[in-house]
């Protein structure tokens, strides 16, 4: 399951994030870190980006990188 799967208002827990080398360094920069709980707050009119909420701020994602970062299942 990743960040893309999720609906309004549901919490996951980071597993890991794959793909691109530079789109992980970038997430791990802005907080994206294993066992960090990620909820869904929002989404752009036409579904792209979302707005999460990660350690306290709001981070827009784009649909593409959502599907990276994977969760635990709960």
């Amino acid at each position: 399951m990743s960040l893309y799967d999720l609906n309004l208002n549901e919490v996951g827990e980071i597993k890991n994030i794959s793909g691109d080398e530079r789109l992980a360094k970038r997430l791990l920069a802005l907080g994206f870190i294993e066992g960090t709980n990620v909820k869904v707050k929002n989404f752009a009119p036409f579904g792209d980006p979302i707005l999460v909420s990660v350690r306290g701020y709001d981070v827009a994602i784009r649909k593409n990188d959502a599907k990276n970062i994977f969760l635990r299942e709960a």
